[in-house]
């Protein structure tokens, strides 16, 4: 068996699995294409959020970064980290939103969790700045669609059960 062939098994129609930079995509299937003259066979993979399909080539879907949504233990583990305390460093802005983004990007729902619960502000907590608030958004997009699919509910209860979650910790807290 080649070693293609053991990542197209891992990978199954119908499926969901999470691409670093997209989220959680749905697996549509395989396809053959002839790009300048080398046989690729490429993984289809819809992203509904988006609105966008992607096809990755077998041979660098682990390298990209594709893969299988979490268990229900690193879910687990997420959720610990939202749980936490915020680590709110005092450097410049740009400077975290550029490690942030890499978190957002990393795939890693542990760092993901990170970012949502550093970024996260109750209503009378203050101002968030316009790109703190999208960068609070747009990780908890992704988290939120990890745990969705994870949990079998949809988006908009996954966002409601993390805010929570998030929320009642920080009760505890204080």
């Amino acid at each position: 068996m080649s070693k293609d062939q053991n990542v197209v098994n891992s990978f199954i129609p119908g499926d969901y699995v999470v691409y670093p930079s997209h989220g959680v995509g749905k697996i549509i299937g395989t396809e053959n294409r002839k790009v300048e003259d080398i046989d690729l066979e490429l993984l289809v993979v819809r992203f509904e959020h988006e609105r966008m399909t992607l096809r990755v080539p077998l041979s660098k879907a682990n390298e990209s970064g594709l893969r299988t949504l979490s268990s229900k233990v690193q879910m687990d583990e997420a959720i610990v980290t939202l749980k936490g305390k915020a680590k709110v460093k005092k450097t410049m802005w740009s400077r975290r939103a550029q490690e942030y983004e890499t978190k957002i990007n990393s795939g890693s729902l542990v760092s993901i969790a990170e970012v949502v619960r550093d970024l996260y502000r109750k209503d009378d907590q203050g101002e968030q700045s316009y790109s703190e608030r999208q960068m609070y958004q747009a990780a908890l997009e992704r988290l939120a669609s990890e745990f969705a699919a994870v949990d079998n509910t949809d988006k908009d209860s996954a966002v409601v059960k993390l805010e929570k979650i998030i929320d009642d910790n920080a009760e505890e807290a204080a």
